[in-house]
């Protein structure tokens, strides 16, 4: 019985109609649910008659409408049966090729299947089967037929003989083709490699059919990354149900399912008897379809979803109707799109077409430079949207198109100074219309322009907030590029004119603009007198001066100054291949000739005399870039900035706005000295930016090594020249600077063991120290004294350095904690006591604890002669903290808080933990930043983790900072010299790195205890959370940094004697992670025009030994930092046979090359 018996028959209906018409019966109008009981009847009995005869063995001329035997018949009707015989016949060999092509060969067993021919003539027929399967005689008659009629194989089951056809009809398709239709001719597979007819046990033949079982086992299965599979992943999922029901306090057996209760319990009925048919079932069975509004009622999800888009963007498209002044609320809707497009069809215009649709960045690119263009027109002297529209047609647009954009934006907004930074930053990274002259002419005209601004000679554009800073840090942005370039004397010669214009300038061109002072100037740089730097230099006004006495009175020389200066041999060995010996000389000569080339008069030399031009700087190279300082803190600036740029430690950074475009070389890694000494390490603050000269290859140690002779002269000549100009403060920063460049020269000779120059350097340091502490000016200099004490110390001297820091501490007075200074030295003092000694619970450092116990008592400082009472600890102790609260409360309760009231802070937080990690123990000292840091806290997060210049006045946040940078010291020594769990200095680091994301050395710490944990996942993680909210690239770096180090950590133990890798630990996807982690952070604001960050990815793919894609990551870089010649440098070094291609290309950028290959050929040859 069927499973609907109402309805067995068209089960039974022929199949060559239309497959929709089999469900008219729904829409039939007559149709009534009365007939129900006649027509099941009906159908069973139909059914069971069928059954019947399928049991029955089917005549092979059961198609015959009547018996042959009958002639009573008239011949009409016998010549309408022939017709119909045949015309059925036709149709009956049309279906059987069809079916044979669908399904396959039948199998030579002899069973029969059930074909649809059959099924034809069993539905069309009942009588005529009822009354040949009646007949006895049935295989007899088929025997006897088979010689008269055609007859079909698969109706055949008794015949052994004759299994063939003939058919006579030719096929004109033989004559017309070459060959018979594939679907003629079968299929199979040989299986076995014996002759056909041969040995059948040894041979076997597959057919092969079309049948789609085998076609479903073919089929891939769609994996996760896939494109359908990715798609339906940012498909949000469908909410079951909506309700929130409060946790019910009764215990229950099974799970609820929610909103059964909506659902109307089904009524039992003949049709339905067991009531477990839903309503949709028992319509059907009635026949009875759903209603129109059910049928086409769509997917609640998606609708909701797109309701509550098209609702946002209706939204968005009425306020900026109402609001079109709004710059920022354009911007939100540009931002908008990313989200619509996220979105599954929303703008879909056909059904299904969320499916076919495309998220294509180009359609999004088109609709975002849409909602611009309106903007743009709305608010047409809006520089912000006409930025972003530019910086959006970048995908669109060719590059020359685009500059002559940006042209137009900058006439229209010439006193801009961020679109000027972003203008040349536009056209220093654009490959393809990159060269130096064309760079250094846009850098000349832009601080022209801003000059003229400032000077007021445009009149249509007044002078902007903080444009004489931004005009500053535009020429810094151009020193470095001229630097990284490979124009080192350019650099320097700008910073040599900037000197003179600045400080030395004649009081008779002051109130002149600075166009008129340029011309002024002009004559003094051509004279050929010495300039900053250079011996004899007198400045720009006491050449004026005696110009209009009558020049200068030439002085004979001494003799001593006449030294040459020992040469060293550029190519020491020819037998190095022909890119070592290069590379070896271009360095070098980058190393020596940083200053520009002048034909020193008392030796009779002339300009004809230079070996290479290019070492002659004129004043049209640097006439266009000068301009005038106002500010006094600017002008200190311009100093340290080019002290930091010789390489001397003055603790200046670039600003944000061109730190990393400067930032060229991995010293930022480098934390040896902090790993041995954590309380007292020498931190030069060099931020990653290479010094004048320094070309050095990827991963060699960056100290202060010094210069040559006469770098070494032209550092002690600018300090000679710029002290004088400076006082108190300012002067005293200057002298600490010079002593701790001489200091940081000691550290490397103690680095690298070279005892003779150790001698040397550090009796030079000693003679500098003491000729700057007898001057009045620094007698009571305390920042000096440290200095010299800490060298002594480092030279091996601890007696003497004791003795030198009783000598201060002694001079100082009554002064206490009130005096910043002095608790620093005090501070130094205590520290190095501490790590002198190996165990901090073995014996107690009663030296430090006597410094800083002294520091609190308002008499005179003693030396240290014994153990210190627990009196005077708890007096110190009691003091201590009466001076924090009365600092906690000056800072918290003046608004603007002087910065001497910070820094005061600072020294005095410092002293206290120290003086109660050696009383108490480290949870005191800890108590106690924790005490500072919340009381803080709040004012810091509301300042956020911006980026900021090193040289700023000291804030709150950099008061935070110093203070968090003491307690990850203690904590990292006491972990050193006790056992201490690393979850303390963990939790820490990550609060600090979270307001401080810039901040170097805390993620150098964070870096190396992370490290020695076997999980990465926290790190990971952490990593995920600053680089989405951070603006700095520090981040990304030192993700990248902590990855590597893991990596090697697995090479080290696979490698065994430091061969090949064994791959006894699986690598776990290491280095597929580094490098989405390069690739990400080249997508990031700072990254793509970083160099050392391409400088590390081509290093660490070449380290892979993927040499192509190395190389494509290299033009790629070329296409981002066009000017970096490090990186043509690195190129050389990895791809050693593209020798002449690079240096062609750098000579078609007109990068510096010091040693052409002519050159290199005729010194090989000598």
């Amino acid at each position: 019985m069927a499973l609907f018996p109402a309805f067995a028959g068209v089960s039974e209906a022929p199949e060559s109609g239309n497959p929709k018409k089999e469900l008219d019966w729904l829409s039939n109008p007559s149709f009534s649910v009365g007939t129900i009981t006649s027509l099941s009847q009906q159908t069973e009995e139909a059914t069971a008659f069928v059954s019947e005869e399928l049991l029955l063995t089917r005549s092979p001329l059961n198609s015959e409408p009547s018996d042959e035997s009958d002639t009573n018949k008239k011949p009409k009707q016998t010549s309408r049966k022939k017709k119909k015989e045949k015309k059925k016949k036709r149709k009956k060999h049309q279906h059987h090729k069809k079916t044979k092509r669908k399904r396959g060969q039948s199998s030579s067993s002899g069973s029969e299947s059930y074909t649809d021919s059959e099924k034809d003539r069993s539905s069309g027929s009942i009588r005529s089967s009822k009354k040949e399967s009646e007949k006895p005689n049935q295989e007899n008659n088929a025997t006897a037929d088979i010689g008269r009629h055609f007859v079909w194989l698969e109706d055949v089951q008794a015949l052994t003989g004759e299994t063939f056809r003939t058919d006579k009809k030719p096929d004109p398709a033989n004559w017309e083709y070459k060959s018979l239709y594939r679907g003629d001719v079968a299929r199979y597979k040989r299986k076995g490699d014996s002759c056909l007819g041969i040995n059948p046990k040894k041979q076997c033949i597959s057919w092969e059919g079309t049948s789609t079982a085998k076609k479903r086992s073919h089929k891939h299965v769609e994996r996760y990354f896939t494109k359908k599979s990715v798609g339906l992943m940012n498909i949000d999922g469908v909410a079951i149900s909506s309700k929130t029901e409060p946790p019910s306090s009764e215990s229950i057996s099974f799970i609820p399912v929610k909103g059964a209760e909506d659902v109307v319990s089904p009524v039992t009925t003949w049709l339905n008897p067991l009531g477990i048919y839903d309503e949709a079932t028992t319509q059907w069975l009635q026949g009875r379809g759903p209603s129109g509004q059910e049928s086409k009622q769509p997917d609640s999800q998606p609708n909701r979803e797109n309701m509550l888009l098209k609702a946002k963007v209706e939204e968005f498209n009425r306020r900026v109707w109402e609001n079109p002044r709004d710059i920022q609320l354009w911007m939100a809707f540009v931002a908008f799109q990313d989200e619509v497009m996220r979105s599954p069809g929303l703008y879909a215009i056909e059904e299904g077409e969320q499916e076919k649709q495309k998220r294509s960045l180009r359609l999004v690119l088109e609709k975002k430079l849409a909602i611009l263009e309106r903007a743009v027109e709305s608010n047409p002297s809006s520089v912000d949207l006409k930025l972003a529209k530019l910086q959006l047609c970048t995908e669109f647009w060719e590059p020359s198109t685009l500059v002559k954009e940006w042209q137009k934006l900058i006439f229209l907004h010439p006193n801009n100074t961020a679109l000027w930074q972003k203008y040349l930053l536009f056209c220093q990274s654009q490959f393809s219309t990159f060269s130096i002259s064309k760079i250094q002419s846009l850098y000349g005209k832009c601080l022209s322009t801003l000059s003229a601004v400032k000077d007021g000679s445009i009149l249509s554009h007044p002078e902007l907030p903080g444009t004489e800073e931004a005009m500053f840090a535009l020429f810094l942005q151009q020193c470095h590029f001229l630097r990284q370039a490979g124009h080192s004397e350019k650099a320097v010669s700008l910073f040599q004119a900037m000197v003179d214009f600045t400080f030395f300038k004649p009081d008779s061109v002051k109130d002149l603009p600075t166009k008129g002072q340029v011309e002024f100037f002009e004559p003094f740089w051509d004279s050929g007198e010495p300039r900053a730097g250079e011996k004899g230099a007198r400045g720009w006004r006491a050449w004026m001066q005696q110009q209009e006495r009558g020049g200068w009175v030439v002085v004979s020389p001494d003799d001593d100054d006449d030294e040459p200066e020992d040469d060293d041999q550029e190519i020491k060995d020819k037998t190095l291949p022909r890119w070592q010996i290069w590379l070896a000389a271009e360095r070098s000569r980058d190393h020596r000739h940083w200053r520009p080339w002048r034909p020193e008069k008392t030796k009779k030399q002339a300009e004809e005399d230079c070996e290479d031009p290019e070492r002659q700087v004129l004043f049209d190279d640097i006439g266009q870039s000068l301009i005038r300082l106002s500010s006094p803190d600017l002008q200190f600036q311009l100093i340290a900035a080019f002290l930091q740029f010789l390489g001397v430690p003055s603790g200046f950074s670039p600003p944000a706005s061109c730190l990393y475009l400067a930032m060229d070389e991995n010293s930022i890694f480098d934390n040896g000295l902090y790993d041995e000494k954590p309380l007292t390490f020498l931190n030069l603050s060099f931020s990653g930016v290479s010094c004048v000269g320094r070309t050095d290859q990827l991963g060699c140690r960056h100290w202060t090594r010094g210069h040559s002779r006469e770098g070494e002269e032209f550092i002690r000549s600018i300090f000679h020249l710029v002290m004088p100009l400076f006082s108190g403060e300012e002067r005293s920063e200057l002298c600490f600077s010079w002593l701790r460049y001489e200091i940081a020269k000691v550290v490397w000779c103690l680095h690298t063991k070279n005892k003779k120059r150790l001698k040397s350097q550090g009796k030079n340091c000693k003679k500098l120290a003491k000729n700057l502490l007898k001057e009045p000016d620094n007698r009571n200099n305390f920042c000096l004294w440290k200095q010299y004490a800490h060298l002594e110390w480092l030279l091996g001297n601890t007696e003497d350095a004791r003795r030198v820091f009783d000598t201060a501490l002694g001079m100082a007075g009554s002064g206490g904690l009130k005096d910043r200074e002095l608790c620093e030295l005090g501070l130094l003092y205590a520290e190095l006591e501490v790590e002198l000694l190996p165990d901090v619970r073995g014996a107690a450092p009663d030296r430090a604890i006597h410094v800083l116990t002294r520091l609190t008592e308002n008499g005179a400082y003693g030396p240290y002669a014994g153990q210190v009472l627990a009196v005077h600890i708890l007096k110190a102790r009691k003091a201590y903290e009466h001076a924090l609260q009365d600092c906690l409360g000056e800072s918290c309760v003046s608004d603007p808080a002087p910065a001497d009231s910070f820094s005061r802070l600072v020294s005095l937080v410092k002293c206290f933990m120290l003086f109660q990690y050696l009383t108490i123990g480290i949870d005191a000292a800890v108590r106690i930043y924790e005490q500072v840091f919340a009381k803080h806290k709040v004012s810091v997060s509301a300042e956020g983790p911006g980026l900021e210049s090193s040289a700023s006045p000291p804030s709150l946040s950099r008061v935070l900072e110093a203070v968090t940078l003491m307690h990850t010291s203690l904590l990292r020594f006491h972990m050193k010299v006790a056992v201490y769990p690393l979850a303390p200095l963990r939790e820490a680091l990550s609060e600090a790195l979270k307001l401080y994301p810039d901040n170097q050395v805390l993620w150098r710490s964070y870096v190396l205890i992370q490290s020695k944990s076997h999980s990465a996942s926290k790190t990971r993680r952490f990593f995920d959370v600053i680089t989405r909210s951070a603006k700095a690239l520090e981040p990304w770096l030192f993700a990248i940094e902590a990855e590597k180090m893991r990596k090697r950590l697995v090479e080290t133990v696979q490698r065994v004697d430091g061969r090949e890798v064994y791959a006894t630990i699986p690598e776990t996807g290491l280095t597929h992670r580094i490098r989405a982690l390069f690739e990400n952070a080249m997508r990031s604001d700072y990254g793509s025009q970083c160099p050392l960050l391409w400088r590390m990815y081509l290093n660490f793919l070449v380290s892979l030994g993927n040499k192509e894609r190395s190389k494509g990551v290299f033009y790629k870089a070329l296409q981002n930092c066009p000017w970096a010649k490090v990186l043509y440098l690195d190129a050389v070094e990895y791809f050693p046979d593209e020798l002449q291609e690079i240096l062609d290309l750098m000579t078609e950028k007109e990068l510096r090359v010091r040693l052409p290959l002519e050159e290199l050929e005729l010194l090989l040859e000598d």
